[in-house]
């Protein structure tokens, strides 16, 4: 029987990287608050290893912010969610069709998929057909001898690839924003995170 792959949509609320990861890996879309707790407490557990220098910013200051719903997760929360799970973590970026593979020097033997945009995370599933219901999604793959997932691979990058031809994605350098609270436009997500560090606004919806 032949299988496509699907992009299950995650609510765009901020917390898209730790629903899309709870989807693929307990077919859940409520994680979020759970996952950021894991992490937090992952952080806290060794701040050898999660520095200042290597957090961004002090671990303390750090363990506050990601239990902040409003706050967004990127590869540091996937790494530590990969080895939470006990497993790959594949994150395709729509712009430029890379497949970053977190916990992938752990030799896992399972991965999942997500989707990027350039602002927001998606879950990929294997479905058996188009419009089929969630229930029927396979989101965990066996990691083959080669370290691929075989056929699943070759069909997510095509996938990836089909999504970048038709510009689903957000160019984070060059794209226009509104700050939700204020109104002020900004280009580019330098510009975002420099309003948001100023004024601590962290609501912005693209325009054009």
């Amino acid at each position: 029987m032949d299988v496509i792959i699907v992009r299950r949509v995650i609510p765009s609320d901020n917390s898209c990287l730790f629903n899309a990861v709870g989807y693929v890996m307990d077919h859940d879309k409520t994680k979020a608050p759970e996952l950021r707790q894991v992490i937090a407490a992952t952080v806290a557990s060794d701040p050898e290893k999660y520095s200042d220098a290597f957090l961004g910013k002090p671990n303390a200051e750090y363990c506050a912010w990601i239990l902040d719903s409003e706050k967004w997760g990127g590869a540091i929360e996937l790494a530590i969610l990969a080895d939470y799970y006990g497993r790959e973590i594949g994150a395709y970026d729509i712009q430029t069709t890379r497949c970053d593979v977190y916990g992938q020097d752990q030799k896992y033997s399972e991965r999942v998929m997500l989707i990027y945009d350039g602002l927001h995370y998606d879950a990929l599933a294997v479905s058996p057909s188009v419009g089929a219901p969630e229930e029927f999604d396979q989101t965990i793959f066996v990691v083959q001898r080669d370290r691929s997932i075989g056929r699943v691979e070759r069909l997510a990058l095509d996938f990836v690839r089909d999504q970048q031809r038709k510009r689903s994605y957000t160019d984070t350098a060059n794209f226009t924003l509104r700050c939700g609270v204020c109104q002020i436009g900004v280009v580019g997500q330098k510009e975002a995170m420099e309003h948001a560090r100023a004024t601590g606004h962290a609501n912005f919806q693209e325009y054009r």
